[in-house]
């Protein structure tokens, strides 16, 4: 179904129409959200505020838009909320611990991916929210640096900088490593 005329479905307030839109989107804002806050134990109630403010906002998303971009926005705007009153009493690059996803390699490279995904987690930890946003957003959703800037409701300039930093603070973090993150 075309998303414009799911999110007009939604305006309308029809729960089946809500539902298709929840399901459509959580896998990719669960991603996301982890990636910018690195808090497994946050993911899902950010999610759930992102989707109430999609719900009673509905009526003001404009048709023109992309229908990802304004519900992308709306989540990294939750998420910037929730890091800084979850930053009141934890330190901000905690990341809850969860195991990875097996898969069917062999046991040196399963060894390998491991440590490769370890190293990666670990130099994002040190990147700003904004940076791991952009990040996620860039490489993991595949959005152009205009689609970023409307979802950080920024000036693209700033998207291309805070992707210019983070990237150079991930060669630094990840050194020689790096060739084989990639």
């Amino acid at each position: 179904m075309d998303e414009v005329v799911l999110m007009g479905r939604v305006a309308a307030e029809q729960m089946d129409a809500f539902e298709v839109l929840y399901r459509l989107y959580h896998p990719r804002l669960s991603r996301f959200l982890l990636g910018m806050t690195r808090r497994p134990a946050l993911v899902e109630e950010i999610l759930d505020d992102t989707m109430l403010v999609v719900w009673r906002r509905a009526h003001t998303y404009d048709p023109e838009a992309k229908v990802s971009t304004w519900i992308f926005g709306i989540a990294y705007r939750q998420a910037l909320k929730a890091l800084r009153q979850a930053s009141d009493g934890l330190n901000a690059g905690t990341l809850d611990d969860e195991p990875l996803p097996s898969t069917q390699l062999e046991p040196d490279a399963e060894l390998q991916r491991r440590d490769v995904h370890a190293m990666l987690d670990q130099a994002m930890r040190v990147l700003s929210a904004e940076q791991r946003a952009a990040i996620e957003l860039t490489y993991y959703l595949g959005y152009a640096c205009r689609e970023i800037a409307v979802v950080m409701d920024c000036p693209v300039d700033t998207v291309k900088t805070r992707m210019f930093y983070a990237r150079r603070r991930l060669r630094e973090l990840l050194g020689g490593s790096r060739e084989e993150a990639m």
